[in-house]
């Protein structure tokens, strides 16, 4: 019996050295070989992409005698083929990573079942030999052996835990899988637009940039922000305050009273889990605000605790499809390149923002996007502040994403066109993450939701675009006129 355990012993130790060694082995090989980038745009791309990788991949014959290069250059063909994107040494290390720990997993949770099972004989030999003294000595070896193979138990299970945690990890740095009808782009420059509603105002003066428009007016105060709170703060006073107010109550009004969304006034401080579940986590952990003390995020956007309110719960087809609006305000470290946006309130550490947030049947997708969209629009015509739509490429698309459309609004003072809404179908992977799941019908087993997002809109975007575009020769601004009733002033000053 010991003998046998010390040959599963050596054995297993020869798996785990061997496939470790050969990880590493490969990640050096991966570190020093320049790996081309190139864009994946249809199949004869792939394959010249994948011929390109293939040569220098084949220059790793074996790892102890083991040829690994068919996997490592299947792997880089795989990620190629199922994303239609660039493939880069980072997703075939995370990937490589991941396949590793797999067989890592399958191998310890093999020889914990082994070591198991012996354990288990152990103690029926004891028991069959308890009586004479010769069976007595016998007892006593086995008991001994038994104990061994109880550390090893123990061994093996906390070996299988930390391979498994390692899984995870890997798998949750994996983003989501880009929809096949998204344009193939490398970033931005591959982004289309694909319709603008409204005309860019002519001012028979130079519009200004709304840093000096509210300075001038008294409703924008930078210096106290910094003094308040450091950079990338600012403060709004008196009529400025009162319009980032009628802002917030009319879009909420806006979507509960003409498009059917129900108000949600969620925490604005999550556990880490609900971080996850949305994806911020662990991506983007260096973004994000958190309490240590308690373990606890201030959320980055209302999508965070939207995602999660259904958490680990199965929902009836009936209920579906959910339409949920949420106002909170947002929290970002917004690490960002020195003297970027360094004026003005355009990206900053807080801000207050409206979030739109759709739980659907997964056929239902393409229409809740395209529905969604609508309703964030509506917000910008609303205010009859020129816009543009514009589709995301794949090199674009954020990690949750699997399709998404940005809404612009043109800034005339500060020259340019201001994100001020993302809407994203994200198909089920939010719904994997947070385990959001629905059953089909009475007697279908449960199937995971598709989750729909998107900004409706966002602050302060919407006051910077507001600001320039409806500002007066003699300095003052217009206060369009869904607001009035919120503001009780037509105009600022």
């Amino acid at each position: 019996m010991i003998v046998m355990l010390l040959v599963c012993g050596v054995l297993f130790g020869g798996v785990f050295g061997f496939v470790a060694f050969r990880n590493q082995m490969i990640k050096q090989f991966f570190a020093n070989m320049p790996v081309p980038v190139v864009p994946v745009t249809a199949e004869p791309a792939q394959a010249q992409a994948w011929e390109v990788v293939v040569p220098a991949i084949g220059t790793l014959q074996a790892i102890n005698g083991v040829d690994v290069s068919p996997q490592v250059s299947g792997l880089i063909q795989d990620i190629a083929f199922q994303s239609g994107q660039t493939v880069t040494k980072g997703q075939v290390l995370v990937r490589l990573d991941a396949d590793v720990e797999k067989a890592q997993l399958r191998s310890a949770e093999a020889q914990l079942a082994l070591a198991r099972s012996n354990a288990q004989r152990a103690r029926s030999l004891v028991r069959s030999s308890a009586g004479t003294e010769a069976s007595l000595d016998k007892a006593e070896r086995l008991k001994a052996e038994l104990a061994q193979v109880s550390d090893r138990i123990k061994t093996l299970d906390a070996q299988v835990k930390d391979i498994d945690a390692k899984l995870e990890t890997l798998l949750l740095q994996i983003p989501n899988m880009p929809d096949p009808s998204v344009p193939v782009g490398p970033d931005s420059s591959g982004n289309r637009v694909v319709r603008t509603w409204g005309e860019q105002p002519v001012f028979d003066f130079k519009p200004k940039p709304h840093w000096e428009l509210g300075e001038k007016l008294g409703i924008i105060d930078f210096e106290r922000g910094v003094k308040v709170s450091g950079s990338r703060f600012y403060i709004l006073k008196g009529k400025g305050a009162k319009l980032q107010r009628a802002l917030i109550s009319w879009m909420l009004d806006l979507h509960t009273r003409e498009h059917g969304y129900t108000e949600i006034y969620p925490p604005f401080l999550v556990k880490e889990m609900c971080l996850v579940g949305s994806g911020n986590l662990p991506k983007f952990g260096e973004n994000l605000y958190r309490d240590a003390e308690e373990d606890l995020w201030l959320v980055p956007t209302a999508e965070v605790p939207l995602t999660n309110l259904h958490r680990d719960e199965i929902l009836d087809a009936a209920m579906l499809p959910l339409s949920y609006v949420a106002y909170t305000a947002c929290f970002r470290r917004e690490k960002v390149s020195a003297g970027t946006d360094v004026r003005g309130i355009k990206r900053v550490h807080q801000f207050d923002k409206i979030e739109l947030y759709k739980l659907v049947e997964p056929s239902r997708t393409p229409e809740a996007l395209q529905a969604l969209l609508a309703d964030a629009e509506s917000v910008a015509r609303g205010l009859g502040l020129p816009y543009h739509i514009v589709e995301l490429c794949t090199g674009d698309l954020g990690f949750q994403s699997a399709k998404s459309f940005d809404v612009e609004i043109w800034s005339p003072g500060c020259g340019e066109w201001l994100e001020v809404s993302s809407c994203s179908a994200c198909g089920d992977f939010q719904a994997h993450r947070a385990n959001l799941r629905y059953r089909p019908n009475p007697k279908a087993k449960p199937e995971f939701v598709h989750t729909l997002n998107g900004s409706g809109l966002a602050l302060p975007r919407v006051m910077i675009a507001l600001l320039e575009n409806c500002q007066q020769p003699d300095g003052s601004v217009r206060v369009p006129d869904v607001l009035r009733p919120y503001t009780g002033f037509d105009s600022i000053p």
